[in-house]
C-alpha cells in the first residue's frame, strides 16, 4: 500500500530564489510550478517542493528537534566540495569522514542544513 516518499517540502520566504539555488549550485532542475510553489528534482529523480512559508523561522541547529538536514550523494567527493566552494556555499565546518563515508555540512540559500556525502558502502536496499 505504502510505497515511499514522493517529495518533502522546505517552507521559504522566496520560494523562486531558494529553487533557482538548488538548480545552480546542485544541477536539482525545477520539474513543476504552480501558484508559487516549486518542485525541484535531483539527477537521481528525489524530489523538493519549495513552499511559500509564513512567519519567523525557529531555531535552525544541527540536533534541535525536526527536521535536520538533506544529504546529497556525490561520486566524488573532492569535486563536488571544490565546486561547492568556488561557487561560495556558506559551510557548517570541514569535511570529514564517519565509519568511512565522507561528509561535510553546509546551508542552502534559505540557511537549511544540506550536506554532501560519499559512501564507501551504500546504504543496505
Amino acid at each position: 500500500m505504502f510505497t515511499g516518499i514522493e517529495h518533502f517540502a522546505i517552507a521559504s520566504p522566496d520560494p523562486k530564489r531558494l529553487a533557482e539555488w538548488y538548480v545552480s549550485t546542485l544541477s536539482f532542475r525545477i520539474n513543476y510550478e504552480y501558484g508559487g510553489n516549486y518542485f525541484v528534482k535531483a539527477p537521481n529523480g528525489a524530489i523538493i517542493e519549495i513552499i511559500p512559508g509564513q512567519g519567523e523561522p525557529g531555531p535552525n541547529e544541527l540536533k534541535t528537534p525536526g527536521m535536520r538536514h538533506i544529504a546529497v550523494s556525490v561520486d566524488n567527493f573532492d569535486t563536488a566540495y571544490a565546486e561547492l566552494q568556488s561557487k561560495g556555499v556558506k559551510f557548517s565546518g570541514q569535511p570529514y569522514e564517519n565509519t568511512g563515508n565522507r561528509l561535510v555540512f553546509f546551508e542552502d540559500a534559505d540557511g537549511n542544513y544540506v550536506h554532501l556525502i560519499e559512501r564507501r558502502t551504500p546504504l543496505p536496499a
